[in-house]
């Protein structure tokens, strides 16, 4: 049961983060998938993947990607 739970979690937040205007919005969206994902492969006893999942997935990539973001805005004045 929990499994479908965190598929739905893994699932909506990937479609919440793809329709996101806020592209910092879509970077921490990002991050709940993976953690998502890292939580799941935890539960099927990969304890290595779940790690690095969660150290990859969901920190390393949104912190780039928020960095990304935060360095490419333009300014109207």
């Amino acid at each position: 049961m929990l499994e479908f739970i965190l598929m739905i979690i893994m699932v909506g937040s990937a479609i919440l983060a793809l329709i996101q205007k806020d592209l910092l919005k879509a970077a921490i969206l990002t991050g709940f998938s993976a953690g998502a994902i890292a939580f799941l492969f935890q539960l099927l006893l990969a304890p290595d993947v779940a790690l690095t999942q969660a150290i990859v997935g969901a920190v390393i990539v949104p912190v780039f990607i928020a960095l990304a973001v935060k360095k490419t805005q333009r300014s109207d004045g």
